[in-house]
């Protein structure tokens, strides 16, 4: 027994040692098996302002975006996980989305807040939400280039502040501090039993991983019909004056 409380006792100071960012990107890549990579992360600025890490001046995504290590570098291995971090505690979990990992559809941080409420009017379940002071992003199942483009062709109209994070795109997971502002979650993950789906919770991703259930994940065509339909709802005409999301 004194074995065992003494295990138990050495975990628990080895995770109250970590970052909370090195604790958040070891459950991503370990338990949910998303590669993660660290982001460039905010430097020294003029007075108390913090800079992007990166060369470019004008960067618009100060911190929040991959640059040493590239993209490609995404992994689910701990080891490289706990290196990365153990380096840079305060460097931003990038996702490098797609192919088996979530992709994600972000819009600018208002409309998120009324498309929030319009999926729950409309009955249809949301998986993990991000949030920034700019934009939020809608998690969702990974889909291809060729899926999305046909989703998106069989639209009369898509709003165009929507951004689509696919295979080769990334997206910034919580609690990374990036030049915007902490990122968090708005709507935190839940794993696939944790509630019903709703209208058009077509198919979704809810796999499980040495016993640990990933994120529910819901269909992007689920995702974006929501979004283009009401966003034109009160006009009843695409791109119409007063749109409730107003992208």
């Amino acid at each position: 027994m004194r074995e065992i409380l003494g295990r138990r006792r050495k975990l628990s100071l080895r995770r109250a040692g970590r970052s909370a960012v090195l604790t958040a990107a070891l459950t991503y890549a370990t338990e949910w098996q998303w590669p993660v990579l660290p982001g460039v992360g905010l430097r020294p600025g003029i007075g108390r302002v913090r800079e992007c890490g990166c060369p470019d001046p004008d960067c618009v995504v100060p911190g929040a975006h991959p640059f040493d290590p590239g993209l490609l570098a995404a992994t689910t291995d701990a080891r490289m996980v706990r290196w990365w971090w153990t380096n840079r505690p305060e460097a931003p979990v990038v996702l490098a989305t797609g192919g088996r990992a979530p992709c994600a559809v972000s819009l600018p941080a208002v409309a998120g807040a009324r498309a929030l409420a319009a999926f729950d009017r409309a009955g249809v379940r949301l998986g993990p939400v991000v949030a920034t002071p700019t934009r939020w992003s809608l998690l969702v199942a990974p889909y291809s280039l060729e899926v999305l483009g046909e989703l998106l062709n069989n639209q009369d109209w898509v709003p165009g502040s929507l951004r689509f994070h696919g295979e080769g795109g990334y997206a910034v997971l919580p609690p990374s501090p990036t030049g915007a502002g902490r990122v968090r979650w708005e709507r935190a993950p839940r794993p696939a039993g944790a509630a019903s789906g709703g209208r058009g919770a077509r198919a979704a991703s809810g796999r499980r991983v040495d016993g640990l259930a990933r994120p529910w994940l819901p269909d992007v065509a689920s995702v974006v019909d929501v979004l283009v339909e009401q966003s034109v709802r009160s006009t009843g005409a695409p791109g119409g004056g007063g749109s409730r999301l107003t992208y």
